[in-house]
């Protein structure tokens, strides 16, 4: 899926951020950015609807060095959580590299993580995306609130495939690199893998 381009000598990787509405990742990724080098990141667009807004921008990892002598670049995305924008979330899956699932952990969004799910499940089926084959990461967010589902009870009904599993306060950024260290590990990986 990852897109080479010759002409700059880059190997481009989608990543995309995937879960209900309001469960974080639209924290997640402008931590990220807040994080990153102005240098090494391209602008962050907004794509804003009434209730949800889908945002991506790039970057280059400072610390990946290069595939066969390509520049690694990676462009994040986040899914609108709500289910109603079923067609926007199908489409930015389109070309997908690696997945985050940003779980509410909050006792009353428990449902909607799983349908969520689901529902991504689904949109990999429609476009013949291996889901056994994904980079994968399930990033447990908002862990500071009085409310939450037990870590295990989270894991048992959301990991699918023994993934990593990590908390997070997006809010206050913890966790937040280390999601996106692991999602872009497994995804070099993964291309480490299929190049040879």
């Amino acid at each position: 899926m990852s897109f080479l381009n010759y002409s700059t000598k880059e190997i481009n990787f989608k990543i995309v951020y995937y879960g209900p509405g309001l469960s974080g990742k639209t924290t997640n990724i402008k931590h990220i950015y807040n994080k990153i080098k102005k240098d090494n990141k391209g602008k962050m667009v907004s794509l804003a609807t009434e209730t949800e807004r889908t945002l991506f921008f790039d970057f280059f990892p400072l610390d990946l060095g290069t595939i066969k002598g390509y520049k690694v670049k990676f462009h994040l995305y986040t899914v609108p959580g709500q289910i109603y924008y079923s067609s926007s979330r199908k489409l930015i899956l389109k070309g997908v590299d690696g997945l985050v699932f940003v779980a509410d952990s909050q006792r009353e969004r428990f449902e909607a993580n799983i349908e969520s799910l689901e529902d991504m499940f689904e949109n990999l089926v429609e476009y013949k995306i291996d889901f056994n084959t994904m980079p994968f990461v399930l990033q447990l967010n908002k862990r500071d609130l009085p409310n939450v589902t037990p870590v295990d009870e989270l894991i048992s009904a959301l990991r699918k495939k023994n993934e990593p599993v990590l908390e997070a306060i997006s809010m206050k950024g913890d966790g937040v690199i280390e999601t996106l260290k692991s999602i872009s590990k497994l995804v070099m990986i993964d291309v480490k893998k299929k190049l040879g």
